[in-house]
């Protein structure tokens, strides 16, 4: 009777140890297509895959396995971050010396952030006269465009990239009209400014200036791609 139960016991341990090893070996297969894929749809951005394949001692390693599925998740995870910054509208914002020199970048800035718009690009430069003529070359027929550019090239300016639905046009609103005697109250001019040659904050009137502006003012490696948290609190259709 004991030599029938250890038998019985030895044939379940062979086949409880061949269906593991068959597990094993399908989930190795699984792990080497799709890092395969991974390597051939984001090749030059990931790392060589064959030092996840054995360990020291020649034995295939777990690790293998576990790099298998989480480098394409990673890579997949900044495709979509792209194709969603991608489909969202960008603006400049320039906060201008009088702005800088009150101490009002705070005030601004969290005055775009409670809208649910998204900061994705910032810097703090003293721009030359020469840069101030570029950036303000449509108005270079009027009379008051070499002071204008005397100004803005007088102190730092805050550069900033915004991004959300309608940012552009809503942009304009929060900013207020050139005049701040124009201005509403509740707009950032309305709020915070008196006289037109002081007006603390510039923004982009429609796409291509948007666009213009942006590539003036920053390089594409200083804007950043990314999904924030807030944004399923901000977007969505019910």
């Amino acid at each position: 009777m004991s030599s029938q139960i250890f038998r019985s016991v030895s044939r379940a341990t062979r086949s409880i140890i061949s269906s593991a090893s068959k597990q094993k070996s399908s989930l190795l297969s699984e792990g080497r297509s799709a890092s395969a894929a991974a390597a051939i749809s984001y090749k030059g951005v990931l790392p060589a895959l064959a030092s996840f394949g054995r360990d020291s001692s020649g034995n295939t390693s777990s690790t293998w396995i576990a790099g298998a599925f989480m480098l394409p998740a990673a890579a997949y995870m900044v495709q979509d971050q792209e194709a969603h910054a991608a489909e969202m509208e960008r603006t400049f914002i320039a906060i201008k010396p009088d702005g800088v020199q009150r101490g009002l970048i705070s005030e601004i800035i969290s005055r775009f952030e409670r809208k649910g718009f998204k900061l994705v690009a910032i810097k703090l430069v003293i721009p030359s006269k020469s840069f101030a003529q570029q950036h303000y070359h449509d108005l270079k027929e009027r009379p008051f465009f070499n002071g204008l550019c005397d100004f803005l090239s007088s102190g730092p300016v805050l550069a900033m990239v915004w991004e959300g639905e309608g940012v552009i046009k809503y942009g304009r609103k929060l900013i207020g009209a050139t005049d701040p005697q124009k201005s509403e109250p509740g707009t950032i001019r309305g709020d915070l400014a008196v006289g037109v040659g002081r007006n603390i904050i510039h923004g982009s009137d429609g796409p291509e200036t948007a666009k213009d502006e942006i590539s003036l003012w920053f390089k594409p490696e200083e804007l950043t791609s990314y999904i924030s948290n807030q944004e399923k609190w901000v977007y969505g259709v019910n």
